[in-house]
């Protein structure tokens, strides 16, 4: 029979309710009395309903660190048949099948596909490293879509998704409630929660990263202070929503790399309450209160730094997610856009909209670029010569921008889907080309500068 309480709304209903925070313990039910008191797993749940723990982490990691949410649904998530393979060949986990060259890459945009395609049929894999069996590493990859996900719905087994959409808004229906997010916005969803993808426009197109190790956290602020960066108030997560619907349905899994597929009965958003910090969230990039110098040279890219995976090793991290805002540049007789630069670490950059400071052509918006580990990199020529004669004796608004960065402690391999890829861009290295020598031993000097004298 069905329930005559309001479920799930259909893209275009009232707007989703949300729960401020990052990382806090939440609670929240559909229905008044749905979540039990003072236990978690009583002998008889309220309204017929099953108790189900939906565990991210260890059960033993550290209180602070530890991510599990309890659950209470109409069927439990144990409900469901052999899954088998239905890999689609673009989505993988197994990087290094071709040999990695240090050249650096980039790509144009993808253009939406005339064929219906939904998000997971438009979902391919551009590089990553490491390897979801052992919990390190990521794997990224881009998206389009002309269709909403309806009697289909996914799940991730080897990683937390962080969504970057770049055009089109997206619906995501998950069983802890409803996140609907737009061009600079961010989703996260956690390892294993199930969901479908609906389409708020005509189509869609954007970024994932999916990170196989630590769960995302906000990083320390250190000398930065209390506040700054990204505030745990904007965050958003969502109240509990669900489906008791019953008719045949498709859920697709990712495990170990590889899609696998199996039918139900029923939807399986079907938890009525929860509470717990295992929940999906999203956040808002224009929140996002940037730091930088006020003095002289260009800060490290770190500042930058919105949600972090760490590791085992102090300040260096499995994945990094960095963006880079409009902001204001106020130093004085320096190079402003960022500088040139090799790195041990390996950098996937995107751009959601306008223009890259560091890149006055060919970094166009939802396309990509891939600078691995110590490949040198930095501004084109154009920004160069402009950067190099511009008046720095006043501030400068860097406006009509939003590009991010996925950053990792390994190389990323290319796949073979994204090298023979036709966006690909094989003149990319000719943006340097005009970086001349400038060198000229016969030139003057510059007046060495006064120190004080302590007294």
């Amino acid at each position: 029979m069905k329930s005559a309480v309001p479920q799930l709304a259909s893209p275009g209903a009232a707007e989703p309710r949300y729960l401020s925070g990052f990382g806090n313990h939440f609670a929240t039910e559909a229905l008044p009395g749905a979540l039990p008191e003072g236990r978690n797993s009583p002998q008889r749940c309220a309204y017929g309903l099953y108790a189900e723990q939906f565990s991210g982490t260890a059960f033993t990691a550290p209180r602070g660190a530890n991510r599990r949410s309890w659950l209470y649904r109409i069927r439990p998530a144990a409900r469901h048949g052999s899954f088998t393979p239905a890999d689609s060949g673009r989505i993988t986990s197994r990087f290094g099948e071709v040999p990695t060259s240090p050249n650096r890459l980039r790509w144009s945009a993808p253009s939406v596909p005339r064929a219906a395609t939904d998000f997971i049929e438009g979902l391919a894999t551009l590089g990553g490293n490491g390897s979801p069996e052992l919990h390190s590493g990521c794997g990224i990859h881009w998206y389009v879509a002309n269709r909403s996900m309806r009697d289909r719905f996914f799940y991730d087994a080897d990683g937390e998704l962080l969504i970057v959409p770049q055009q089109g808004g997206l619906r995501l229906a998950t069983e802890l409630g409803v996140l609907e997010l737009r061009p600079l916005e961010i989703a996260v969803i956690p390892r294993g929660l199930r969901w479908r993808a609906e389409l708020l426009d005509g189509s869609a197109r954007g970024y994932v990263c999916e990170n196989f190790g630590a769960p995302f956290r906000l990083p320390d602020l250190g000398p930065i202070g209390s506040n700054g960066l990204a505030n745990p108030r904007d965050f958003r997560t969502p109240v509990a929503a669900f489906e008791d619907r019953a008719g045949r349905c498709e859920l697709v899994a990712k495990f170990c790399g590889r899609l696998w597929a199996t039918s139900l009965d029923h939807s399986p958003l079907d938890v009525v309450a929860w509470h717990g910090n295992n929940a999906p969230y999203k956040y808002d990039l224009r929140c996002f209160n940037t730091m930088g110098s006020v003095s002289f040279d260009h800060p490290d890219p770190s500042i930058f730094l919105v949600l972090q995976s760490i590791t085992d090793t102090a300040g260096v991290d499995n994945v990094d997610f960095v963006i880079f805002p409009p902001r204001w540049l106020a130093m004085q007789n320096t190079f402003r856009p960022p500088w040139f630069h090799r790195n041990v670490a390996s950098e996937f950059m995107g751009l959601i909209e306008g223009a890259y400071d560091a890149k006055a052509e060919g970094f166009v918006p939802g396309g990509a670029s891939l600078h691995n580990c110590m490949s040198g990199h930095g501004p084109d020529a154009a920004t160069f010569a402009k950067a190099s004669r511009v008046d720095t004796s006043k501030p400068a608004r860097v406006a009509n921008t939003m590009a991010f960065m996925f950053e990792t402690r390994t190389v990323i391999h290319p796949t073979p889907y994204a090298l023979q890829s036709p966006l690909l861009q094989r003149n990319y290295d000719e943006v340097w080309e005009g970086l001349a020598g400038n060198f000229n031993p016969d030139a003057a000097a510059p007046a060495p500068r006064r120190r004080r004298r302590r007294t």
